[in-house]
């Protein structure tokens, strides 16, 4: 059978599959391996099958996702986020532009300690919408400045995208996260720009929003100075460690996420919070995220033999042999294919099964890996706020009882305006990603 018939035979089923419902690593196992017994036929599975998927997952670089993970839920279990925004809501009283500022800082700080958009989004919209629509918010609006500020972990370090990235490329994490961290903020500031101006159009078609006589009003619960105090120095802390120790080297990424998630775990014996809930929670949650990323890699592996042994890389750069000769003509067209996968399809999923054809095609056009591992984590920002399969958007609406549609709307806006004016910087001045790694020490 011809080799272009099976990777269209594969495709199709790749797609079907997905369109399906069914797990994003089975399919992924699935059809690699369908595709590469179309390709070379039985005799090659017992050695694809039997070591090679462990020593995908046996990697020293990996052990930052379950660490990470789990500093983040001893943070969010400790309810230090409800805390937080207590103090912002204490800040920005009666400044409603400015609390809507203050929950999407919020969510990039939560970025700076959870590799999961999902559960910073749900936090958000737990202890960040009441407040937003008690401040003359419509609904939507709250909704989707919650899920923004949660998508924010896909470009925020330590983020579960660059990790997976640096691994699939073996680009060092360190300084992924380092190169991240300005276009991060600037992502950041975008999401304000957007929230600002629907703020000044929703008061403009209403002074006095109806939706604030609806809104919750019960008193705010006191929170004790101490536990205040307790939680900034925790929340200085783990960034300090996280960004700090790695940028001078006095941490690798690994060590950083272990260090973190002994502070996250020492603030919550300070704030009485540790007890066996507390830590079956902890651990449950973070062997589920930790088991869902493995169990993907271990799919996408597979996939990516396929893609290999099927030339699907050299088949592209011929075919776009044409305009290689303009890395941002191709640049573009790479970044509107990855925006319409990360729609569709999980982040860590796409990460693990793009990287494979896109890697050879980044290397013909000489693009540095790291400013490339930025700019995907860009795109997958976006992801989180679009329709149909928008996470940050589904765990907003899930824990607020906001419809959907309004919120993928707006979330529609800010990932445009993000898109074009992120990307686009990006692509125009890429130094901004790459001249803080420049000056690390190693």
């Amino acid at each position: 059978m011809e080799n272009a018939i099976i990777i269209a035979i594969v495709l199709i089923m790749l797609v079907l599959f997905l369109m399906f419902g069914l797990y994003v690593h089975s399919v992924l196992f699935a059809t690699g391996v369908i595709g590469l017994i179309l390709l070379e036929g039985f005799n090659f599975l017992p050695g694809l099958l039997g070591n090679e998927p462990f020593n995908r997952v046996a990697s020293y670089t990996l052990t930052t996702i379950p660490l990470y993970v789990l500093m983040a839920q001893f943070i969010l279990q400790s309810d230090i986020v409800k805390d937080i925004f207590y103090i912002v809501h204490k800040v920005a009283r009666g400044k409603n532009g400015v609390l809507g500022i203050m929950t999407l800082s919020i969510g990039g700080v939560l970025g700076a300690v959870s590799g999961s958009g999902t559960a910073t989004a749900a936090s958000l919209g737990q202890v960040a919408i009441p407040e937003l629509r008690r401040h003359g918010y419509s609904g939507p609006l709250a909704g989707a400045i919650a899920a923004a500020g949660g998508s924010l972990s896909g470009i925020i370090p330590p983020s579960i995208i660059l990790i997976l990235y640096g691994v699939a490329t073996e680009t060092p994490v360190g300084k992924l996260f380092i190169a991240a961290v300005i276009p991060g903020i600037l992502m950041m500031v975008t999401f304000m720009a957007v929230m600002l101006v629907y703020l000044r159009v929703e008061q403009k078609k209403s002074p006095v929003n109806a939706e604030v006589a609806v809104a919750l009003e019960e008193a705010q619960e006191k929170v004790s100075l101490t536990r205040l105090i307790t939680v900034c120095i925790v929340a200085l802390l783990v960034v300090g460690i996280i960004f700090g120790g790695i940028y001078s080297g006095t941490f690798t990424p690994t060590e950083a996420g272990a260090v973190g998630a002994f502070v996250g775990l020492v603030a919550a014996f300070i704030l009485g919070k540790v007890n066996k809930d507390f830590i079956k929670n902890s651990v449950v949650e973070t062997l589920k995220l930790t088991s869902m990323v493995m169990l993907i890699m271990i799919g996408a592996q597979i996939f990516g033999r396929f893609v290999s042994l099927s030339l699907i890389p050299r088949k592209l750069i011929n075919l776009l042999e044409p305009i290689m000769g303009n890395p941002t003509l191709v640049l573009v067209i790479i970044s509107i294919v990855l925006f319409i996968m990360f729609m569709f399809i999980e982040g860590a999923a796409v990460i693990l099964m793009s990287i494979p054809v896109l890697l050879p095609i980044i290397n013909a056009l000489q693009v540095d890996l790291i400013w490339f591992g930025v700019f995907v984590s860009v795109i997958c920002t976006i992801g989180l706020l679009t329709p149909p399969v928008g996470l940050s958007v589904y765990a907003v609406a899930g824990v607020s009882k906001i419809r959907l549609e309004p919120i993928f709307k707006i979330g529609m806006v800010f990932s445009i305006v993000a898109m074009i004016v992120v990307g686009g910087v990006m692509i125009l001045f890429p130094e901004i990603a790459t001249f803080l790694t420049e000056s690390m020490k190693s």
